[in-house]
């Protein structure tokens, strides 16, 4: 079954007057490449996060984003109170020295002085921690569903150009007799005008023409393409991730076909094999997206 690597999940839940956001994206990527965007309270559980990502989601480049949003009046940054107090005090008294007025833009410089709000930092309890931990299976999920939607459109793509590939190779049969033929007149030609028809034994040249065709002959090619192609089409059946197998698989139809473009010796020929690694770049373009 094909499944593409592109996809997007998004859960969300509340608890302890918070509201968690958890927004996981996937892209096509050689191996699994995980970024991670996590607040603080969660970070000691981030190796644990990256392995609930890895061991569902296998490879791409994966973002997940967890966001924290308070529902209430209190917030994490708290003024304090002593340190402003003692600044303000201080300086109170340097400017009442240096005869300069006290209002309430001292307060304001007071409070761009260091230390005058401090941030309390929440400890993540289990209850949190399980909620989330199930949140970030959910999200999972719609990734996963996303990406067997997208390898729906990918298959059908991908079974197109695998059947034009091997329409095209149907259509080389006519033109092979008049390639067989086209050697025999350029050879013909050539002893002509080389003045050799006298002393050249038509035995001999037949034997030396076999020759030549056999070098020329991409029957083996043919098979092992119309092979290759079958062994496409039943991969991408399989259950497993199979991305990389398809894209090996792809390079031997590509070298297949690159041998019968260098053996066509006829330009009908030739034309078709245009045809054939053009259906064959869509192809590559593909299985590039495919887990």
């Amino acid at each position: 079954m094909i499944r593409s690597m592109t996809g997007f999940g998004k859960s969300e839940f509340e608890i302890n007057n918070k509201k968690i956001t958890i927004e996981v994206k996937s892209l096509n990527s050689k191996q699994s490449d995980i970024n991670t965007r996590i607040p603080q309270i969660f970070r000691e559980k981030e190796i644990e996060i990256r392995r609930m990502i890895n061991d569902r989601l296998i490879r791409g480049k994966i973002d997940i984003a967890i966001y924290s949003e308070s529902l209430g009046d209190t917030g994490s940054a708290v003024i304090n109170e002593g340190i402003v107090k003692s600044y303000f005090t201080a300086l109170s008294g340097i400017s009442s020295d240096l005869e300069l007025p006290v209002n309430e833009r001292l307060l304001q410089i007071v409070m761009r002085l260091p230390d005058t709000v401090k941030v309390q930092y929440e400890q993540l309890n289990e209850e949190e921690w399980e909620l989330l931990q199930v949140h970030i299976r959910r999200a999972i999920d719609q990734v996963e569903k996303f990406r067997v939607q997208e390898g729906k459109a990918l298959e059908a793509d991908l079974v197109a150009n695998i059947d034009q590939i091997s329409r095209l190779q149907g259509e080389i049969e006519p033109f092979e007799q008049q390639r067989i033929e086209n050697v025999r007149v350029r050879l013909t030609e050539a002893l002509a005008k080389m003045q050799l028809n006298g002393t050249v034994s038509p035995e001999r040249f037949e034997q030396e023409l076999i020759f030549y065709l056999e070098r020329l002959d991409f029957n083996e090619e043919k098979v092992r393409l119309t092979n290759h192609c079958n062994y496409f089409l039943d991969t991408m059946k399989e259950k497993d991730a199979n991305g990389k197998k398809l894209s090996f698989i792809a390079q031997e139809i590509g070298r297949e076909i690159n041998t019968l473009g260098s053996k066509a010796n006829e330009g009908n020929i030739q034309r078709i094999v245009v045809q054939m690694k053009d259906a064959l770049e869509r192809i590559k373009e593909q299985v590039l997206n495919i887990l």
